[in-house]
């Protein structure tokens, strides 16, 4: 381990100032031993916790006392650490812009200093703290030193980017859909999202519809009969509203509409809004009329030819089959589109059902690992961490089955635009940025030459961008480097994810994009997954009019190609 030299300790022009001792000139003998006795249990009471890491630092920054926490949190025992600058919990970046030296200057200034950020340990590890330093002084006024205290908050920062990743991929997920209108309503029905479907259907764009009112999709027999204060309530009361009917789009044109309302609720049970999603189904029903006419002409048709009475039973029977045959195939028709809905109220519900328990696990986890119902030790610490990572595995593996649910079933529409590819690589860079600091992993995307731009949909694109370089983080060790850039290849673009990792024996680089396929990529059985995102990654590139590839070689890494075609 490498640290940096600890700054030369001042020689003090007094004796120590022990933060525990009294203060002050004294009393009567028993008045004196009952504080020393007073402070001798603060001194145990502090010396015992073990959940923060509480010290005393003298008036230049090194440190006075040590109690368990501080010895569990960084490494040192009390003897390694009394008497040296407590700069050395600093990451060297932190230590050259003197910063352990800014927070006593404020805590002096002001009375104390706070900040969150992250501290180093013992064995050269990093760990996110939150850090308060009190300025401690004598009855006149004067400094004599320092109060540190500070808590490992190392999880719940992992649990918040973990979060914020998550709610990125699911904003551009519903932002991309093109089927379905998708779109949040305030608690009294005013519009507060609005995704590319919602514009489509509707014909409106998010800022001539946001913070307008739902009563602008209906028509005016139904705002005359304040049906949207119906749908309202009915959905608040009984936590979703169904229905087909007439709904408007900008232009004032009327399409058939299927809508669902659902009513969503704080942790507290309040009201907070609705999600409302819309459905065409103008298509599907013209379709239906056309065919019932065409059965109907064509029974007209063959009576008008045939007088005779033979001719006249023949066609009765032939309009008894062609009625038959509609009725089994509106049958077929209505059994695939139930299916369809129970597919999709079936992944739904096991989405809910397994979300529900797996980050009940993942919280009553943490709490033990926070020692809230007690001390745990560190065996104990170690299992906790395992059943976190286990959960977090099974919730990455719900999405990558309805991910690949919905690839798979063709729901996957494409908006094909000019892409700028360098933007688009920087803004995934910026999502994944925290990963690679956390693996300490070099993540480096370099341009050259104009900008290339590629004929795709832009939000696919960030979708396979995203899945290659999370993968290339996943599977390179720490001290690595993962390397995004981009190149014209003939009338296409090319864009490359190379990473240090392991690589991919040459008789399995085909394999890894079969669905449910992993093929030993993994540096530890923390990189388990379902096997699904190269799949879904290369039949978006494919559908986009691209491809996906990879080459690679044991030992030297592996680089993944995504070519689109240039725009």
């Amino acid at each position: 381990m490498s640290t940096l030299p600890t700054p030369p300790r001042p020689q003090p022009a007094h004796r120590r100032i022990d933060p525990f001792e009294p203060t002050g000139a004294g009393g009567a003998s028993s008045a004196g031993g009952a504080v020393q006795d007073a402070a001798e249990l603060y001194r145990v009471l502090v010396d015992s916790v073990r959940d923060y890491a509480i010290f005393a630092l003298d008036p230049d920054g090194y440190i006075l006392s040590w109690n368990a926490g501080a010895k569990r949190f960084k490494g040192y025992e009390s003897d390694e650490a009394i008497g040296k600058h407590f700069s050395i919990f600093y990451p060297p970046e932190k230590v050259a812009e003197r910063f352990p030296e800014h927070e006593l200057e404020v805590a002096s200034r002001v009375g104390h200093f706070e900040d969150e950020g992250w501290r180093v340990r013992k064995d050269g590890s990093r760990f996110w703290a939150n850090v308060v330093i009190t300025a401690l002084r004598g009855e006149g006024g004067e400094l004599i030193g320092f109060a540190k205290v500070t808590r490992d908050l190392t999880e719940r920062r992992r649990a918040e980017l973990a979060l914020q990743e998550s709610e990125q991929r699911f904003r551009l997920l519903v932002q991309g859909v093109r089927d379905y209108a998708i779109f949040m309503l305030d608690a009294s029905g005013h519009v507060a999202t609005w995704n590319d479907g919602a514009e489509r259907i509707k014909g409106y764009t998010a800022d001539e519809i946001i913070g307008k009112h739902m009563r602008t999709f209906y028509p005016p027999e139904d705002n005359a009969a304040d049906k949207t204060t119906h749908e309202l309530e009915v959905a608040a009361r009984e936590g979703s509203f169904e229905e087909e009917g007439w709904r408007m789009r900008k232009d004032g044109s009327r399409f058939w509409a299927n809508v669902l309302i659902t009513a969503l609720r704080d942790e507290r049970g309040r009201l907070i809004g609705f999600a409302k999603v819309t459905r065409d189904l103008t298509e599907r029903n013209a379709a239906q009329a056309r065919a019932l006419e065409d059965a109907r002409r064509l029974a007209s048709e063959e009576a008008a030819r045939e007088h005779a009475e033979e001719r006249a039973r023949e066609l009765r029977e032939l309009a008894a089959r062609l009625s038959e045959q509609a009725l089994q195939l509106e049958l077929r028709s209505a059994e695939a589109e139930s299916a369809n809905k129970a597919k999709g109220a079936f992944l739904a519900a096991m989405s809910h059902e397994l979300r529900t328990p797996l980050n009940a696990i993942g919280g009553y986890a943490e709490l033990l690992q926070m020692g809230i119902t007690g001390p745990v030790s560190s065996a104990q610490v170690e299992q906790l961490e395992r059943i976190r990572r286990a959960q977090q595995h099974l919730l990455r593996v719900i999405s990558e089955i309805l991910n690949f649910s919905r690839v798979e079933a063709g729901q996957a529409d494409y908006v094909i635009s000019r892409v700028p590819m360098h933007a688009t690589i920087e803004s995934v860079a910026q999502m994944i940025a925290p990963q690679a600091t956390r693996k300490e992993i070099t993540l480096v995307h370099t341009f050259t030459g104009p900008e290339l731009v590629a004929r795709a949909d832009e939000a696919k694109v960030q979708q396979v961008l995203l899945n290659l370089m999370s993968n290339a983080l996943k599977f390179t060790a720490p001290g690595g480097r993962v390397s995004v850039w981009t190149e014209r290849d003939g009338a296409n673009v090319a864009t490359h994810v190379c990473d240090t990792g392991i690589g991919i024996p040459a008789d399995k680089l085909e394999a890894i994009f079969e669905p449910f396929v992993q093929v030993g990529r993994s540096l530890t059985s923390d990189h388990e997954g379902t096997g699904l995102g190269l799949s879904i990654s290369r039949d978006l590139a494919r559908g986009m009019g691209g491809n996906l590839v990879v080459s690679s070689h044991p030992g030297d890494g592996s680089t993944f190609t995504l070519t689109l075609p240039a725009g």
